[in-house]
């Protein structure tokens, strides 16, 4: 799972062409005189406010997870976008999934617990994105408690 991004970068350059252009379109009628300069600064910055927070939003859009079910072990790894890789694991028999409709940072709040840990997941997703992967969340493990019972003994 990855955070969306609605902008691609392709957009990001024709938005900023078109802002850069929009913005300076004012600035025709104070060509030649003083005001041009006290509005130039304020206006550039204002561009430059603009890039970095997209591009602010693009650095923030590097975070994922990934979440491995197997018969065996249920297994989390999130990296962040400074790429900094957190980790947690349990036995699939034990790992209990809990959402949080409520009280949590977001609303339908998804954790999964075992191991003597709970850990948030998809915290990034909207909310009927966090709905719908509960439910699958809790499919998969039912499936892979299911696959662990029904196997033959080994010898």
């Amino acid at each position: 799972m990855w955070p969306h991004r609605s902008l691609p970068r392709r957009g990001f350059a024709w938005f900023m062409l078109a802002t850069s252009v929009m913005i300076s379109l004012p600035l025709f009628a104070l060509l030649g005189t003083v005001l041009l300069w006290g509005m130039l600064p304020f206006l550039a910055g204002a561009v430059m406010f603009l890039w970095w927070a997209l591009e602010h939003s693009y650095r923030t859009g590097t975070l994922h997870e990934e979440l491995l079910i197997d018969d065996c072990e249920v297994h989390l790894t999130r990296t962040d976008p400074k790429g900094k890789v957190q980790s947690w694991g349990c036995n699939c028999h034990w790992a209990q999934a809990q959402i949080y409709p409520s009280g949590g940072p977001v609303a339908h709040y998804i954790t999964l617990r075992g191991a003597g840990r709970e850990v948030e997941l998809g915290a990034f997703l909207s909310e009927d994105e966090r709905k719908a992967l509960y439910g699958e969340l809790r499919n998969a493990l039912s499936r892979a408690r299911a696959s662990v019972t029904s196997r033959p003994p080994r010898d």
